[in-house]
C-alpha cells in the first residue's frame, strides 16, 4: 500500500475516532474509495491490507487517549493498588463504571466478529446511520437537562451508556457519538459525556484491535513494517489533537457543528447512492 493511502487512513482514524462523527464509517468509505482507485480486485488481499492498517491506526488513537488522560488513568491504577485505602475511592469506582459500561460491547462485538456480515460495512448503511444518529445526538444535546458532572456517574447510568455503545458496531453510528448522546440524555454535562465516552474508548479500541490482530496472525499475514509505524504515529498525533480540540470546544459550546457535518455527509452519501 502506498504511503499516502497510509496517511489518509491514519489521519481519518485519528481525527474521527473521538469526535461524534464515526471513525468506522469514515474508514469504510475510505477503504471503498482507495480500493476503487487502486484496482485491487482480490478480496483477500484487500482484507489483509485493510485489517493491518486498521490495527495500526487504532493503536495510535489508543495511545493518544491514554496520554491525554494520563493523570486520570494513573489515579485509577494507583487506586487499584491500594484497594483497602479509603483514598482513591472515586477513581476505583470509575474503573468499575468503565468495565460495566464496556461489557455489552465486548460480548456483542465478539459475536458480531464471529458472524462477520458483509452488509454491515456497506456505504449505504454508513449513509443512513450517519444521518439518523446525528439527529439523535442533536435531540439529546438540545432538549436534555445537563446538570450532572462525571463524578455523579453511577453503575446504572454507566451500564445504560454501555448498552448504547453496542449500536456503534454498525459503521456510521459513531461509538463516541452514541455514548455522548446517551450520557446527554441521562442528564450529564457535555464535558462529562465526552470524558466518559473517551474513558470507554480504551477498552473498545483495545478489544477491536485484539480481535483484528488475532485474525491477521491466524491468517498468516504480517504487519507492513515501517508503514504500520507511520500509521501509528500519524493517528496518534491526529487523535491527541482531536481530543484536545473537542474537550476544549465542549466547555463553552454544543455539539451543533458535529450534527451539521453528519447531516451534510449523510445527505450527500444518500444522494450519491440513490441518484
Amino acid at each position: 500500500m502506498v504511503w499516502y493511502y497510509i496517511l489518509l487512513y491514519a489521519v481519518i482514524q485519528g481525527v474521527t475516532e473521538f469526535l461524534p462523527i464515526s471513525s468506522s464509517g469514515h474508514l469504510v468509505l475510505a477503504h471503498e474509495w482507495v480500493n476503487s482507485h487502486t484496482g485491487m480486485d482480490n478480496a483477500q488481499d484487500r482484507w489483509a491490507e485493510d485489517a493491518v492498517i486498521d490495527i495500526a491506526v487504532h493503536v495510535g488513537t489508543l495511545l493518544s487517549v491514554l496520554l491525554y488522560f494520563r493523570h486520570d488513568f494513573f489515579k485509577m491504577t494507583k487506586s487499584l493498588a491500594c484497594v483497602k485505602s479509603e483514598a482513591g475511592g472515586s477513581s476505583r469506582a470509575m474503573v468499575l463504571y468503565i468495565i460495566i459500561g464496556s461489557l455489552p460491547v465486548i460480548l456483542c462485538g465478539y459475536l458480531l466478529h464471529l458472524w462477520q456480515p458483509d452488509w454491515i460495512r456497506s456505504p449505504e448503511i454508513v449513509a443512513w446511520t450517519t444521518l439518523v444518529f446525528g439527529f439523535f445526538l442533536w435531540m439529546a444535546d438540545r432538549f436534555s437537562k445537563h446538570i450532572k458532572p462525571i463524578e455523579q456517574m453511577t453503575l446504572a447510568t454507566a451500564f445504560l451508556i454501555g448498552l448504547s455503545q453496542v449500536l456503534a458496531l454498525i459503521p456510521g453510528t459513531s461509538r463516541s457519538g452514541i455514548t455522548m448522546t446517551s450520557a446527554r440524555a441521562l442528564g450529564y454535562t457535555r464535558e462529562a459525556a465526552a470524558k466518559f465516552s473517551l474513558f470507554l474508548s480504551v477498552i473498545a479500541i483495545s478489544g477491536a484491535g485484539v480481535l483484528a490482530g488475532r485474525d491477521v496472525l491466524l491468517n498468516g499475514n504480517s504487519f507492513l513494517g515501517t508503514q504500520s509505524l507511520i500509521a501509528v504515529g500519524v493517528s496518534f498525533i491526529a487523535g491527541y489533537a482531536s481530543i484536545s480540540l473537542m474537550i476544549n470546544w465542549l466547555k463553552t459550546h454544543d455539539f451543533t457543528p458535529f450534527v451539521v457535518y453528519r447531516a451534510l455527509l449523510g445527505c450527500v452519501l444518500i444522494l450519491m447512492l440513490y441518484l
